[in-house]
């Protein structure tokens, strides 16, 4: 499968950052400000609810490819139709307050009906935090075998920080730090370093080998579009101290 050359490029220098609007967030008006922060602060792409009247209005407010996330196979298809450069299995953070589980073998099951339905779309696949972290790398080889382009992690509602400020930022990314670490040096695929991220450990996250970060709630919880921008810069300029060539060079 070919990813978007936007996005290939960004993941190549280890720049990608997606920015989330919520899996289950379907207010207009508010995914409308995240998209435009999105576009405005300079985020590689949008992550959007599965829902083709979303996917047209992000068509019409900004030029980034968009991602649609939905936990239900079907959802994808009208969303595909309406314009969506790729989709993504996940994100499983809103469900978790819910009570609401997803395990290996549904995420695996999940990724095949996914593939059957869309077999030429972009495929990105979310690993739940709430596996061990073995159980999390040997699930994420099995979803590249059943066709995931792009393996993404999470943790950031598993994190209890102890501590204020940077130290508490720090805290609250480790669970993801930790699998995308894990992770990208299982799999050959792009690894997508998401939930519980700040400007402070993005550049963590490429340094432990993503490709590329997520960040929703950070965003799309502020109530002043400027806000919202602002978070995006500052994602995208510390996302621009990390060299990966040096990267690499050095491990």
């Amino acid at each position: 499968m070919t990813i978007h050359p936007k996005l290939q490029q960004a993941f190549d220098s280890g720049r990608a950052l997606k920015v989330i609007s919520g899996l289950n967030n379907f207010d207009r008006a508010n995914v409308a400000a995240t998209i435009k922060a999105a576009q405005r602060g300079g985020a590689t792409f949008v992550d959007i609810a599965a829902d083709a009247d979303l996917v047209l209005l992000a068509r019409q407010l900004s030029s980034l490819p968009v991602c649609v996330s939905a936990v239900e196979p079907a959802r994808f298809v009208s969303a595909v139709e309406a314009g969506a450069n790729l989709i993504e299995i996940g994100n499983f953070d809103s469900f978790y307050a819910q009570g609401r589980r997803f395990e290996a073998e549904e995420v695996l099951a999940l990724t095949k009906e996914t593939r059957q339905l869309l077999p030429n779309i972009t495929l990105s696949v979310t690993v739940p935090h709430i596996l061990e972290l073995d159980r999390q790398v040997e699930l994420a080889q099995e979803l590249v075998k059943a066709g995931a382009d792009i393996i993404q992690t999470e943790g950031g509602t598993s994190s209890n920080p102890t501590h204020a400020g940077t130290l508490g930022l720090i805290e609250k990314a480790a669970p993801t730090l930790a699998a995308a670490y894990s992770i990208s040096r299982a799999v050959s695929v792009p690894v997508l370093c998401a939930s519980g991220l700040s400007s402070v450990t993005v550049s963590m996250a490429i340094a432990a080998g993503a490709s590329g970060v997520g960040v929703g709630s950070a965003i799309n919880k502020l109530d002043s579009e400027v806000a919202m921008v602002a978070v995006v810069r500052s994602l995208v300029e510390a996302l621009a101290t990390v060299s990966r060539p040096r990267l690499e060079a050095i491990l």
